[in-house]
Formats: structure tokens, C-alpha cells, sequence
């Protein structure tokens, strides 16, 4: 299991500047990027009134670890659904309800600028395939920044479906792991999708409008190390193939 106590006190102290660094700069790039995806990329989250409302309900409603899991189809979900769950105004006042990611180092940490973006977007990037020690140090630093009531995002398919569904089939074991092992985790399911989203894609089409459901669960089970872990992470993707399906049942 993912276990907090294991990282080094530089690791702990480098965790905690960033995030400082992060909310000190917040007031120019929370703005900043919320005006990109609104005026210039013109995206639009239907019922955002509402889904804000229920996501800082969560957040004030128990001091337990909130982890958010949700379908993969953009290279910019992480930015929709942080977008769709809070404004600016909102992750100013409460900076940890902000989630912080793990995106692939690849195609988000490949270079200086990225990296430096990669650390003031509250990211933890991680290279896909990489070996245990790798993703056992991400998965630790998550958890130790889940238990001082910071919020984090990922998506437990590990990549973006190719077919444009939930891939049942393809259950990373880590978000499993990580809800394991911080007691009394939540698991904020997210269902995303532009209207427009027939595929997967490397960004949402400009003038999208994003349709987003919400499903809260504490996900548990009996079984104990991989096989307890890859449980849970099961559990957790069945249940956003089933809000998938209750989308397009809902549009026919």
C-alpha cells in the first residue's frame, strides 16, 4: 500500500514548498487559466452552479481524504473537471480543495518550461511503465499530501480509452492502492464529456460545452495487498462505466 511515513524529511519539505509556491502564485495563473478555457478556448461546463455547490459540500462535510477518479478521453481532463468542480474565487479561498495530478512525465514534464508549469499546476508527474520504486514514491507523496487535507485527482484507467468508452478492462492498480491505504478515503467519481466527444483526442474541441455527473463512494474491500488493491480499483471503474452508460442512455 501507498504509506506516507516512507518518504524522507526532504521529500515531505519539497512537497510542502511547492505548495506554497503554487498558492503564493495562485492569483495569477487561477485567473489566468480559467480566462483561457473560458474566453479563448470557449469552453462551457453545463450546470457548473450546481456541481460546485455539491463538490465544496464534500469538501466542508468531513475531514476524511477525498481522492477524485474519473473516465480519460483528453490530455486536458484535469483542467475541465478541476474547472467544472470550482472557480477561481473558490480555489483561492480553499486551496486545497485544488487536486493535484499525476500527469505523464512525458508529455508534461519533457522539458524546462513544462516542468516549471508542471510544479505551479500542483503536479506530480510520473512516467508511464515505470518501474515499482518510481510509482510507489508518487503514490507516497500523494497520500502524505491526501492526509494533511489536500485534494487529489486520478484517473484509474492509467491512459486515455482509445475507444472513447470506459475501458473496464484496463484497471490501474494504484488508485487502489493509494485509497487503501489512507483510512476512511472518498472516492468522488467523475463522468466528463463534450458534446461534441466521439473519441479520444489530445484536446476538447473549442466551443465545447462538457456535461459532468458527480457520484461520491468509499469504496472497501476484504481482500488484502495486490489482489485487495486491484479490487478496489475495479470497483471504482465499474461504477464510472456505469454513470458512462447512463449518460448516453440519457441522450437517446
Amino acid at each position: 500500500m501507498a504509506d506516507a511515513t516512507l518518504l524522507k524529511p526532504q521529500e515531505r519539505r519539497a512537497l510542502l514548498r511547492q505548495r506554497w509556491l503554487s498558492r503564493l502564485l495562485s492569483p495569477l495563473w487561477l485567473p489566468a487559466f480559467t480566462a483561457a478555457m473560458y474566453a479563448v478556448m470557449r469552453w462551457r461546463i453545463v450546470g457548473a452552479r450546481a456541481l460546485r455547490r455539491e463538490y465544496a459540500r464534500l469538501r466542508a462535510g468531513s475531514d476524511a481524504p477525498l481522492l477524485i477518479c474519473a473516465n480519460h478521453l483528453t490530455m486536458l481532463d484535469s483542467f475541465v473537471i478541476s474547472w467544472a468542480l470550482g472557480g477561481a474565487g473558490y480555489y483561492l479561498r480553499d486551496f486545497g480543495g485544488l487536486a493535484w495530478n499525476t500527469p505523464e512525465r512525458r508529455n508534461f514534464a519533457d522539458s524546462f518550461w513544462k516542468r516549471v508549469l508542471a510544479y505551479m499546476l500542483k503536479c506530480i508527474p510520473v512516467t508511464r511503465g515505470a518501474n515499482r520504486g518510481e510509482v510507489a514514491l508518487v503514490l507516497n507523496k500523494v497520500a502524505f499530501l491526501m492526509s494533511r487535507g489536500e485534494t487529489a485527482m486520478i484517473f484509474p484507467e492509467g491512459r486515455r480509452s482509445r475507444s472513447g468508452r470506459v475501458d473496464r478492462t484496463n484497471v490501474a492498480y494504484g488508485v487502489g492502492r493509494l485509497v487503501s491505504s489512507l483510512p476512511g478515503c472518498r472516492v468522488l467519481l467523475v463522468y466528463a464529456r463534450g458534446e461534441g466527444q466521439q473519441d479520444w483526442s489530445d484536446t476538447p474541441a473549442r466551443g465545447e460545452r462538457f456535461h459532468v455527473t458527480l457520484r461520491c463512494i468509499e469504496p472497501k474491500s476484504d481482500a488484502r495487498g495486490l489482489r485487495g488493491s486491484l479490487d478496489v480499483s475495479r470497483q471504482i471503474v465499474t461504477q464510472i462505466a456505469e454513470m458512462e452508460e447512463a449518460w448516453f442512455d440519457d441522450r437517446q
